[in-house]
Formats: structure tokens, C-alpha cells, sequence
């Protein structure tokens, strides 16, 4: 009796086994409905995101030609990782501004002549920006990335260093270095045709460096910089990860940049020394240190520079001329190995002036090699360098009557269309020196379209200097070697890595002037 009363207690108290179950059941079912409502409420959160990014880029589009959506989070981001010319020039036949965006970044594309010279001469309203990665591998206090008095006051500080004196001795500094790797081309002969990219940048970098620093940087640190400087080239691509971080394009391009910024600021320092004992300048740095030792009350320039600002200001030369010039230099190999008869015209007037090719050039020579001007100066309106410079946008630009660049954007002006505009150079597809001989004709009619150097506050400083050193060593080359060069499928190509090369790297074969093919 007492064994049932206690059974049925328990029986009483205790939950039916069916009972548990049940319960976790009923909690399974509470965490899928919120595990469903946190799911809900993240895809939510992306879709108002996503829908967010439509309606600003729709926004600062308003009526530009472009896309009427953009890519979610990328935009064109692989069309940027791998540009080609065509895909340039679809975006320019939109319109004389076009739309575009790559990661969140807005940016607005100038085709026409009027508005990329408008952007060049608006410093009011925007700057160079280069690429994003510029100012992290050049140094965000960088003259180049000044702007307003503060830009106006350093570069006049440094317009004296392409006076026509000064340019006299890096004519004889070039011509001394180009000699030396022609020697070793011709030195190391080769059966095969072969990619002269890197020769004409190794020269390139060695001239650059001799003149600018002259004896006060040793062969070793030249050395160091050439093979290494192909790091800064791939980071100043337009598109590029944006962190500085081990492995990527941009960290190593900083570590380029700090062993090189020893080596130049070292000479910076030797100079100052040299130039204190009453040495002969003999390079660019030379003369600018002699600059600044002369008193002169009237400068309305800066006049009192650093190691480290001289040497900023170095790097920041190699930066606009190593691939630019390297690119022009590239293509008149090419074109004078496709041209023969315009290399032709180049000799027959280039022997009138300098019997003798063993001896350098002098200023006063080059002046009197007309043609050799007008074939490098189409030489590289056929195939420009640079096709377009990068500027943001400091405030909102009111580019045009109906239609205002936001501020924070990114504004192309691209200078590849004006030196291709067939009202101003007709057939523009054809190398043709002629049309710069000719005082009356289109090109010479309208100097606007001729954007190589860029116009406004920030145009080349060393332009000059960039087309003699390209002239210089065109010519030399004709004078004192033969070439061929091995077309392929893709020599009329382009490949984009900063500035244009040819797509085969352009395949070439010298000899020696005169030896039997």
C-alpha cells in the first residue's frame, strides 16, 4: 500500500518521459526563427547597402554617359587590373565625359581637349593625385603633390636647373653614358632577335642617375636602383591593393624607395661638399647646390634645400622620366627599324652636321637637327608615353554648364585623343614628321592638342631635357648601329605598365654600322 501511494507521488510529480522532447523541440524552433530573422536582417543590411551604392553612384553620374549601374563593391576594378587600349578608347568614344567607378572611388573620364586642358589648369579645383598609392610611395610631402604658392615657390626654385647651360652638361653626361651601353650591346651580340625593354631602361636609369647625380653616387648604388626600380613601376599602376603591407606591389615599392632615398640623399651631401671646395659642377644636383650658395635677395622661389628635399626632388625626376623616356626611346627603335627611309632623312642630315660620330653632340647641334626633332616629337604623338594623369577633385568642379564633378572624385585628363584628333593631325594612325615642318600646318596651327607634358601649374619641368635625351640617343644609335627588328602578332600592340610598350616588348637585333648582316 505505502509502495502504490509513493509510486503514484512520483508518478504525480514528475513529467511524463514524452514531456522532454517536446521542450527541446520548441527551443529548436525559436533559435531557427532567429537564426531565419538574423539572416533576414543581414541580407537586408547588404541589399541597403548595395541599393545605397546604386543610388550615389547614379547620383554623381546624373547624365554622363557611363554605366547605368555599376558593378556591386568593384565597379570595373578587372577591366583596371588588365587595361588595354581598346578598352581606353571605348570609354573615351562615350563622350567628351564619361562615368565610371572602381571600388566606391567615382570617376569621371575627359576625352576631349577642352576639358583635359581645363582640368590641367584648374588647380583650384583639383590636384594631381597620380595613382592612390602615389603619395605613400613617393612621400606625401613631395614637391610633385603641392599645389597653389606653395608649388609655384619650389618649382621656381628649381626652373634653374634646365637653363641652357645646365641642359650643355647633361647633353655630354647622356652621350657619355649611352655610348657605354651601346658598347656593351654590341659587345654581346645576339643570333636571336630578342625583347630590348630592359636595355632601354637599364640605359635609361644609368643617364638619369649620372646626370643628376653625377660622380657622387657610385656604380654600385646605380647598380641597386636600376635592378630594383621595376618595383616602383609596378606600384604606380592605376589600379594596385591599396595597403602597404609584405607582399604586395606597393610595400615593396616603399622599400625600393628607402634604399634608393639613401643613396641620392648621400649625394646630396658629397655635393654640398664638392661644390663648398670650389669644384665644377658636373651634374644637376651640382648645379643646384651652386644655386643655392649664391646669395640672392630677390629670389622669389625657395632657395634652401635639404639632403633630404634634393634628394625627393631626385627621385621624384627618376619618377616622371625612367618609364616615360624608356617608353619614347622603346618606340623610335621600332619606328626607325620600320621607317627606313625616315631613318634615312635622319642620317643624311644628322652627317651634314656631324661628320664625325665618335664625338658628342653639342647643344648648338642638336638645334640645327631639325628632322631628328620632328621624327621623336611624332614619334611619341603616335605613341604616347602617358595616355591620361590622374587628379582628384578637391572641391565640387564645375567642369562644364550642366554638369559639376562631385568633391573627393576622381578626374581623368586623358591625352591620348588630342594627340590622335584627325582634324589636327590627319591620318593620325601614321608616323609622319613632315607635319611638323610645315609652320602653316594643323599640328603646328593648334600647340593645344600636343599634351605629351601635360599643361598648367604642374607641367613637365624637364621636358626639354626628356627630348634631347630621346634625340640624343636615337640618333647616336642610327649613326653608329644597324638594327632589325622581328615583327610578331602583337608588335603593333600595346601592353600598359604605367606607360605603353609594345605588347612583343619590341624584338630587335644590332650590329655594328657597316658589318655584314
Amino acid at each position: 500500500m505505502a509502495a502504490n501511494v509513493v509510486t503514484d507521488h512520483v508518478s504525480a510529480t514528475i513529467p511524463a518521459s514524452t514531456s522532454l522532447p517536446s521542450f527541446v523541440s520548441t527551443t529548436a524552433a525559436y533559435e531557427a526563427l532567429s537564426s531565419h530573422k538574423i539572416l533576414v536582417s543581414v541580407a537586408a543590411v547588404i541589399v541597403s547597402i548595395l541599393a545605397l551604392e546604386q543610388a550615389v553612384y547614379r547620383s554623381k553620374k546624373g547624365r554622363l554617359p557611363g554605366s547605368t549601374w555599376t558593378i556591386p563593391i568593384i565597379g570595373k576594378f578587372m577591366d583596371s587590373m588588365n587595361p588595354t587600349m581598346e578598352g581606353y578608347i571605348s570609354q573615351w568614344n562615350q563622350g567628351p565625359l564619361s562615368a565610371l567607378s572602381v571600388f566606391h572611388i567615382f570617376i569621371v573620364m575627359a576625352s576631349s581637349n577642352e576639358y583635359t586642358r581645363k582640368i590641367f589648369n584648374s588647380p583650384t579645383y583639383a590636384e594631381p593625385c597620380l595613382v592612390a598609392s602615389a603619395k605613400e610611395i613617393l612621400e606625401p610631402d613631395n614637391w610633385v603633390f603641392l599645389t597653389g604658392k606653395l608649388h609655384a615657390d619650389y618649382r621656381r626654385g628649381l626652373n634653374n636647373l634646365f637653363t641652357r647651360k645646365a641642359i650643355s652638361i647633361y647633353l655630354a653626361v647622356q652621350d657619355k653614358v649611352t655610348r657605354v651601353h651601346f658598347a656593351r650591346w654590341l659587345a654581346d651580340p645576339k643570333a636571336e632577335h630578342e625583347d630590348i625593354m630592359n636595355k632601354i631602361r637599364d640605359l635609361n636609369m644609368e643617364t638619369s642617375l649620372r646626370v643628376f647625380c653625377g660622380s657622387r653616387i657610385p656604380q654600385p648604388a646605380i647598380m641597386e636602383i636600376t635592378e630594383q626600380y621595376w618595383l616602383i613601376t609596378l606600384a604606380l599602376q592605376l589600379v594596385n591593393f591599396p595597403l602597404a603591407i609584405p607582399g604586395t606591389n606597393v610595400y615593396n615599392a616603399k622599400q625600393c624607395r628607402k634604399r634608393a632615398m639613401k643613396h641620392l640623399e648621400e649625394a646630396a651631401r658629397l655635393s654640398k661638399i664638392a661644390m663648398a671646395a670650389g669644384e665644377t659642377p658636373e651634374c644637376l644636383v651640382d648645379e643646384w647646390v651652386t644655386q643655392m650658395r649664391v646669395e640672392d635677395e630677390n629670389s622669389k622661389g625657395k632657395t634652401d634645400f635639404s639632403d633630404h628635399e634634393i634628394a625627393q626632388v631626385v627621385l621624384s625626376f627618376l619618377f616622371a622620366s625612367q618609364d616615360a623616356m624608356s617608353s619614347g626611346t622603346i618606340y623610335l627603335f621600332q619606328h626607325f627599324a620600320e621607317h627606313p627611309e625616315i631613318m634615312a632623312k635622319v642620317l643624311e642630315e644628322h652627317d651634314k652636321i656631324r661628320p664625325d660620330p665618335s664625338t658628342p653632340l653639342t647643344l648648338d647641334q642638336m638645334d640645327q637637327l631639325t628632322y631628328l626633332k620632328a621624327v621623336v616629337k611624332e614619334s611619341l604623338r603616335l605613341k604616347p608615353p602617358v595616355t591620361m594623369v590622374p587628379y582628384k577633385t578637391t572641391r565640387a568642379f564645375p567642369i562644364s554648364d550642366t554638369y559639376t564633378v562631385p568633391a573627393n572624385a576622381m578626374i581623368i585628363p586623358s591625352i591620348y585623343p588630342s594627340l590622335h584628333d584627325p582634324e589636327v593631325y590627319p591620318e593620325p594612325g601614321k608616323l609622319i614628321p613632315e607635319r611638323w615642318l610645315d609652320p602653316e600646318s594643323p599640328a603646328n596651327k593648334n600647340p593645344k592638342n600636343y599634351l605629351i607634358f601635360g599643361s598648367g601649374p604642374h607641367k613637365c619641368i624637364g621636358q626639354e631635357y626628356a627630348m634631347l635625351h630621346m634625340a640624343n640617343t636615337i640618333v647616336t644609335a642610327a649613326a653608329t648601329m644597324q638594327w632589325d627588328h622581328k615583327r610578331t602578332p602583337d608588335s603593333d600592340k600595346v601592353q600598359i605598365i604605367a606607360t605603353l610598350f609594345p605588347k612583343d616588348g619590341c624584338l630587335l637585333r644590332f650590329r655594328q654600322r657597316g658589318a655584314a648582316a
